[in-house]
């Protein structure tokens, strides 16, 4: 099966969410051996966050074909499929899950793809959960060398293998470097799906950012967001700014977004985050800006990453004008590659699956966690994706290969609907009631 540089190189991609499918198919390009023609399959693991034809088209990224899936649909496909290729996609569970039952697919054979995986963008929390269940793949992807380090000391502390760590960089970085202010000037605050997580909080960041284009008239204030109501993401979004802006008097420079991050970046002169991986794409191409403190630096938000950016500061002082520099050295170790060295960030991942492709043969799958080491966690892991313990498929699970019919596909659609109107109305009124 190896493939040559002449050869078309098959490549698949599982992924669970829009960002996930982005990351993935991305990456898949980038890590490709040179001069190879690649065929992209994609496959969107079937969920909550199954991304919608509006939330691919946004992602801009193609696919030769592109369906979805349940995992064990997904796991028979690769029984057939003779990839060359294969880039898992998805929450850390997912990839354990997927690992656990392409080798009990593969068990004997020494013909089977590559297997790739890896994170989104920024890991500041459950790193040790996240890489142990992402442990077995041939290639663990890390977005920096911050993170290489990182990744490598977990799995050498547990007495794991840690040659599948690969320093890569993020996939979808790019666009022209800023080259000064624009007119009118923009600000750009991106937000996030999960956080903050709670109304009070989210309130304040909308009126300040409102409040900043009262305070600059001649700024034009962009509210970046990332999904439409009843759309999900990665993350789960309660409560939506589309809905929390409304009854608000806004001023006439201030507008809400949709589209590709590139594009909106393309017109900024200062992005304002909490914690989002645009901050990461921003520093790439040179352009201010600046991660907020007016909640504090807390790991639960997400920006105690971003000490010793030199990014850190509040709504106050953005409104003074309050302009950021970026410490060289921290964002030299994000795989920010601002300084020229991006397009040989994956240098590296592309001569170990080159390797991979010319040898004689592949090794079996081997992930720390098996029932041995982890008796009472993975068989819940693995049950979530109709599982048994040894990545059998268990008795009743979703049949392969057979379209589903129209009443089937209505089900779907409705629990779906269910979950998000539960995610977004009624679990805030819950909330809200809990804390009478």
């Amino acid at each position: 099966m190896p493939a040559s540089a002449t050869q078309t190189l098959r490549v698949a991609v599982l992924a669970d969410s829009d960002t996930r499918w982005k990351w993935g198919s991305l990456t898949a390009n980038r890590i490709a051996p040179p001069n190879s023609d690649i065929s992209l399959d994609g496959y969107l693991l079937r969920g909550r966050a199954t991304p919608t034809a509006r939330q691919l088209k946004e992602v801009g990224v193609t696919a030769d074909s592109l369906r979805e899936v349940t995992a064990v649909e997904f796991l028979r496909a690769m029984e057939k499929e003779p990839y060359d290729l294969l880039v898992l996609s998805l929450v850390g569970g997912g990839v354990q899950a997927m690992l656990h039952g392409l080798a009990r697919a593969w068990d004997g054979r020494t013909e089977r793809p590559v297997v790739v995986t890896g994170y989104v963008g920024v890991v500041y929390e459950k790193l040790t959960d996240g890489l142990l269940l992402r442990h077995g793949a041939d290639l663990v992807l890390a977005n920096s060398r911050q993170d290489a380090d990182r990744f490598t000391a977990v799995y050498d502390g547990v007495g794991a293998d840690s040659s599948a760590v690969t320093e890569v960089a993020l996939p979808f970085l790019g666009g022209d470097a800023y080259t000064g202010e624009r007119d009118p000037y923009t600000v750009v605050f991106a937000v996030q799906p999960s956080v903050p997580d709670n109304r009070r909080d989210r309130d304040y960041l909308l009126n300040r950012a409102i409040q900043h284009a009262r305070f600059h008239p001649n700024r034009e204030v962009l509210l970046k967001l990332r999904s439409k109501p009843g759309e999900h993401t990665t993350h789960i979004e309660e409560l939506p700014y589309q809905k929390l802006v409304q009854g608000k008097d806004l001023p006439a420079n201030f507008s809400l977004v949709y589209g590709h991050m590139g594009d909106v970046l393309d017109r900024t002169d200062l992005l304002v985050t909490i914690s989002s991986t645009a901050a990461l794409e921003s520093l790439h191409r040179r352009i201010p800006t600046v991660v907020l403190t007016d909640l504090g630096i807390r790991e639960g938000l997400g920006n105690h990453h971003f000490v010793g950016s030199g990014c850190l500061a509040s709504w106050d002082q953005l409104d003074a004008g309050y302009r950021p520099v970026p410490d060289a050295e921290w964002v030299a170790r994000q795989g920010v590659a601002a300084e020229g060295s991006y397009e040989t960030a994956f240098d590296a991942a592309r001569e170990r699956i080159a390797k991979l492709l010319a040898g004689d043969g592949m090794p079996p799958l081997t992930p720390y966690y098996t029932p041995e080491t982890a008796p009472g966690y993975l068989p819940g892991i693995l049950a979530r994706h109709h599982l048994g313990p040894d990545g059998t498929p268990l008795p009743g699970a979703p049949a392969a290969d057979k379209e589903p019919g129209p009443v089937r596909q209505i089900v779907r659609r409705a629990a779906r609907g269910a979950y998000r109107h539960g995610v977004q109305r009624v679990a805030p009124v819950i909330r809200r009631m809990g804390e009478l």
